[in-house]
């Protein structure tokens, strides 16, 4: 295995994210949609926050929804904004570092993701299913 190995090789580049002005029924739809599990919260492009799928789940029965369903109960994410239930103070990285390192910081951590910034800029995230898939692809 090679331990030098950039995260910016394992990342994901096309990023999903929100701002703190969008709704939770948004994060849920995007979540569905594009069968992700951890969303970055922005400014322009500065995270300033986190929210999970599971984020959502405790604060309401969105796992009851059927996956394919467009339509979610709004009357609990109407009581929530986004800027109350995301993670705030995030523990980022950046594309230099190495995939070593980052499994390091998940396996240390509760979290499942770290969003990836240069320079103040979110450019991928990184979760521990990227690590999965790298360390499968080695095998």
């Amino acid at each position: 295995m090679k331990n030098d190995a950039s995260i910016s090789t394992i990342m994901t580049k096309d990023i999903i994210t929100l701002s703190k002005e969008d709704d939770l029924e948004k994060a849920e739809l995007l979540f569905k949609r594009h069968k992700i599990r951890h969303i970055p919260v922005v400014k322009e492009d500065a995270v300033i926050g986190m929210l999970s799928y599971t984020d959502l789940l405790r604060i309401s029965f969105a796992d009851a929804v059927d996956e394919t369903e467009t339509e979610v109960d709004s009357l609990v994410y109407n009581m929530f904004s986004i800027h109350q239930v995301m993670v705030k103070n995030v523990v980022t990285v950046s594309s230099d570092c190495t995939i070593k390192e980052v499994a390091k910081i998940l396996a240390k951590k509760e979290f499942h993701a770290l969003p990836v910034v240069d320079n103040g800029s979110i450019v991928g995230i990184v979760t521990t299913t990227d690590l999965i898939n790298y360390l499968i692809k080695l095998l």
